[in-house]
């Protein structure tokens, strides 16, 4: 438990972080953008008790401020790696150019597991699933149709046009995934009945940066979804939470929330994975550790496309996952 102390001065850097950050005339992929983010990254990793919603109202709307900025940094990365990955022949054999690729192998391994824990269909596998806020480099919905859900068929829905138009030009060369990946460039708050067709949602992190437009974002998913179907949505923890939003149990209303995992390693996001019921849930808050889900924290995934992180022992070989990543790729 860090002390009271320790708290001020994590807050502190935080701010001396967000006061260079803020003053950047581009958040563009850059040695000076990578170096502060980086820092920021690693200074916010280290698992804390601080809770960002007690702060004093300046520091929570300067990290308010600092969530969007690493969003829209985020965004930059995207693009100029989706641009580079389009020039060559076949951009799906040279993902590994991104250099956190490796990272989203480790995440969709996971977050495909801990689904697997939770969705049941006689009928199998989950046919059709939507990604919301798929952007550019739509990384995880490549990473889960290349090598988990084979069969599944992929809508990724992005308000931004032009990151659907360079996410399609990634995918529409390889014969399988152009076939089973859908680009839909529209606000998820205008798409209604169509959500009842979707087995499995996954929100990304940085849709709805402050939480009121997530929570209206939830509102509308519990609104259309067919109950039953899996919503997964991304959050943070501690210190984490100023890098990207926070997602609280009490958001998800209308869902039954199933666990809640908080990563105590260099893992950034937390997971919340919930379903749609009808009836009212008896919502459990648990908050998972890792060994409580079967996974180790040294495979655990980053989703932060600052910091590479090492993949060390493996204990889900059982599962043939990372063997099969390997001969894939």
């Amino acid at each position: 438990m860090d002390s009271l102390q320790e708290q001020a001065i994590l807050v502190e850097k935080v701010c001396h972080f967000y006061d260079k950050i803020s003053k950047l005339e581009t958040l563009k992929p850059s040695k000076n953008v990578d170096t502060l983010l980086t820092q920021l990254v690693l200074t916010c990793i280290p698992p804390s008790s601080i809770n960002v919603s007690t702060l004093p109202t300046n520091i929570q709307e300067m990290r308010s401020k600092l969530v969007r900025l690493c969003g829209e940094a985020e965004g930059h990365l995207e693009a100029h790696y989706s641009t580079i990955l389009a020039s060559f022949q076949n951009p799906l054999h040279h993902l590994h150019v991104f250099p956190y690729y490796s990272n989203y192998l480790k995440l969709s391994l996971i977050e495909y597991n801990i689904l697997n824990q939770h969705y049941s269909a006689q009928s199998g596998p989950p046919k059709r699933v939507a990604f919301v806020g798929s952007g550019p480099l739509p990384l995880t919905s490549i990473v889960l149709a290349s090598h988990h859900l084979k069969d599944t068929t992929f809508h990724n829905y992005d308000i931004d046009p032009l990151a659907n138009s360079m996410a399609s030009c990634l995918v529409s060369p390889d014969p399988d995934l152009s076939r089973r990946m859908i680009f839909h460039t529209t606000d998820i708050m205008d798409v209604t009945d169509e959500l009842k067709d979707y087995d499995v949602i996954f929100l990304a992190a940085l849709v709805g940066m402050h939480i009121n437009e997530k929570v209206k974002v939830v509102q509308h998913l519990a609104k259309y979804m067919e109950p039953g179907s899996i919503l997964m949505l991304r959050s943070a923890h501690g210190a984490r939470a100023f890098l990207y939003p926070v997602v609280d149990p009490e958001h998800l209303q209308g869902f039954e929330v199933l666990s809640v995992f908080h990563p105590d390693d260099d893992v950034v996001n937390s997971v919340v994975i919930s379903r749609k019921n009808p009836v009212t849930p008896n919502i459990d808050h648990r908050h998972h550790h890792h060994h409580q889900l079967g996974i180790e924290s040294s495979i655990m995934p980053s989703s932060c496309k600052y910091c590479e992180f090492q993949m060390f022992n493996n204990p889900l070989n059982q599962m043939s996952m990372i063997e099969e990543l390997g001969t894939d790729d």
